[in-house]
């Protein structure tokens, strides 16, 4: 990899994970959850990108996101002016989506178990890069063909700071701050919750430099 994606998984003294947090009726920050897979994940991460880079997507309106996507797994998210959906193909270059590397997959199912949700079977992990001044407006999961399963977010680098409303969009979201190696978890009653983040701040992580990396484990097919 070269460019602003080349050198951003160098070494840095880990923290220790800490607690659980419920922000709703059915979901959890799972506080420092990733830490002890980051040497793991990384690597392959970097594998996954290689494949397929990040690149900025197009909302149906016309607008080019400011978050910079990618994706692994069976199906990968994507956007363009036709609307919203789920891919087995990047449609970068019409090939499928790498495949989701069993240390983000057995990350993903054991946060979701820790708080509550057990037999999650991701089948698709969507891969946002975030530099300082990327958001993410208030949106509902909702592509996905079943509901039951929950979304599984994972936070690398820059902090972010979370918004998580209610099921309608005029509801006022609550803000929960995110640090790297945190893990977000809502499903059942919370699953349709509007969701977004804030415009992320300067700063340069040690581990993944001026960015934010988020990892986003839906149950699509």
């Amino acid at each position: 990899m070269s460019g602003p994606t080349a050198d951003l998984f160098a070494d840095a003294a880990l923290q220790q994970p800490g607690g659980r947090e419920q922000i709703g009726e059915e979901s959890y920050v799972l506080r420092g959850y990733a830490l002890p897979w980051i040497e793991r994940l990384l690597p392959e991460l970097r594998r996954v990108l290689a494949q397929s880079p990040f690149r900025q997507m197009v909302t149906p309106g016309g607008f080019t996101m400011s978050a910079a996507l990618s994706s692994c797994g069976d199906l990968g998210w994507t956007t363009d002016t036709r609307g919203y959906r789920y891919s087995p193909l990047d449609p970068r270059n019409q090939q499928p989506w790498p495949a989701m590397p069993d240390a983000l997959r057995q990350l993903a199912v054991s946060a979701a178990t820790e708080a509550g949700f057990s037999d999650f079977l991701p089948d698709a992990c969507l891969i946002n890069r975030y530099v300082p001044g990327a958001k993410m407006s208030l949106h509902q999961d909702k592509n996905e063909r079943c509901y039951s399963a929950p979304v599984v977010s994972v936070s690398l680098g820059l902090p972010a700071t979370f918004l998580f409303g209610g099921h309608q969009r005029a509801d006022k979201p609550q803000k929960v701050s995110l640090f790297h190696g945190d893990v977000v978890v809502w499903g059942g009653v919370d699953r349709l919750r509007f969701h977004g983040v804030m415009p992320i701040k300067e700063g340069e992580h040690p581990v993944m430099g001026p960015q934010r990396i988020n990892l986003t484990f839906r149950t699509a097919g």
